[in-house]
């Protein structure tokens, strides 16, 4: 089993949010597949998931318990489920990326992402699979929280809803083939092994 986690916050305040970029992905995939979020089973509180679809079968998750919490839930996913790390793709935002650029990484540090480090804490490794998206850092001036929690810039929004579908088919891809596909494919020419 393969499982897609779209990393994000609850709550209406946070929908359209830099930092919900996550949960815009996982609610996509599951629109293509038809499918619904619903309740996790009961060893995975404070979640959503989709059901199951394709070959292999692929399950889409939102943690409910806050960016800085997120371990919590996907710890309890791959207990519940026994789902190796390395089968697991991290849908998340990224500020050190310009907006509408996509990198994925077979493994690596947080970057000083409070989710992806509550995952590595929870999990006890960092050999998982994630999918950064750039929102862009925007005025260096402004406090990092208040940049990823505020809504999308008029020209962001444009293109935004491409860019979600895009960062889906770099997921869809993962669900088949793995991260080194969507590595080639939707990399960008960078040099900072960490993003």
């Amino acid at each position: 089993m393969v499982l897609i986690v779209g990393l994000g916050n609850p709550g209406r305040e946070y929908r359209d949010t830099r930092h919900n970029v996550g949960f815009m992905v996982a609610d996509e995939l599951a629109r293509r597949q038809a499918l619904s979020f619903g309740a996790a089973p009961s060893q995975v509180p404070d979640t959503l998931v989709a059901k199951a679809f394709g070959s292999p079968q692929v399950l889409l998750a939102k943690p409910l318990t806050y960016m800085n919490r997120s371990g919590d839930a996907v710890a309890a996913l791959v207990r519940y489920y026994g789902i190796d790390p390395a089968g697991i793709l991290v849908v998340v935002d990224e500020v050190a990326l310009p907006f509408g650029k996509i990198r994925a990484r077979a493994r690596g540090s947080a970057g000083g992402h409070n989710g992806l480090k509550s995952i590595v804490e929870r999990i006890g490794t960092t050999e998982f699979p994630r999918l950064r998206l750039g929102v862009a850092r925007g005025d260096v001036r402004r406090n990092l929280a208040d940049h990823v929690l505020a809504g999308f810039e008029a020209e962001e929004r444009a293109g935004l809803e491409e860019f979600i579908a895009r960062a889906a088919d770099a997921a869809q891809m993962f669900a088949v083939g793995g991260i080194g596909p969507v590595m080639d494919r939707y990399n960008p020419d960078a040099t900072d092994p960490e993003l």
